[in-house]
């Protein structure tokens, strides 16, 4: 695979180093003259010292054979500006980083794949393991809805139930599923059916249309999150 990455900033250079150890054939766009004789020197890649925005410097750099661009400069309008050359070189795959969340809609509507500011991403995860400590871990589908994982407490309203008695007690809402169990002894994770039973400790993957709310972590025995939610965190 050919990929151009443009900018080796924090987000790029650790991309660089994937891309490269991967094997993949990288160009690098790096306008600072500093930062890409440093690149150059450390990975197997080859480096131009340009600004990515001239059309001509994205030719110079193969754009009619990359499978990929992806754009992680520190600055929206540069990352628009190089996604659509990149577009208009008819790249296949265009991905770039957006800073503000402001400018997401932008990035969609000129058809550009795109990853929220992964710092604000590290953050949001830093404050969820504060604010809902009973959730291992989550990922947001849209703008409202999750995945998240979390265990089931031993006074969980849904220890003990089978899936078909847990929606008939309404502990599960319309809006939730389980979708996987991760169980201690078990060789393998479990797809829930509707006579699977729930026990204390189980891992569940979740699906909740309606966010990892405190409503919603109750059933599984995590009153804390209900505190936290509510009243904010304390420290």
């Amino acid at each position: 695979m050919y990929i151009i990455i443009v900018g080796a900033g924090d987000i790029g250079t650790p991309l660089i180093e994937i891309a490269t150890g991967a094997g993949y054939e990288v160009v690098v766009i790096e306008n600072d003259p500093e930062k890409a004789d440093e690149i150059a020197s450390e990975y197997d890649c080859m480096v131009l010292n340009v600004d990515a925005t001239v059309k001509e410097n994205l030719v110079d750099a193969g754009s009619d054979r990359a499978d990929a661009i992806i754009t992680t400069t520190d600055q929206d309008a540069t990352n628009v500006m190089v996604s659509l050359l990149a577009q208009e070189l008819d790249v296949p795959n265009v991905v770039s980083v957006v800073h503000s969340p402001e400018h997401m809609n932008l990035f969609r509507q000129i058809g550009v794949n795109t990853m929220q500011n992964p710092q604000r991403l590290i953050a949001e995860s830093l404050f969820r393991s504060v604010d809902r400590p009973s959730i291992v871990d989550y990922m947001r589908v849209g703008d409202i809805a999750e995945v998240f994982e979390i265990t089931v407490a031993e006074e969980a309203p849904i220890a003990g139930k089978t899936l078909v008695e847990a929606d008939e007690e309404g502990l599960v809402g319309d809006e939730t599923l389980i979708v996987a169990i991760e169980r201690e002894n078990a060789d393998a994770p479990i797809t829930p059916r509707g006579q699977t039973r729930i026990e204390t400790g189980d891992l569940l993957t979740v699906y909740s249309g309606t966010g990892a709310t405190p409503d919603v972590t109750d059933i599984f025995g995590h009153y804390e999150d209900q505190e936290n939610g509510s009243n904010g965190v304390s420290l």
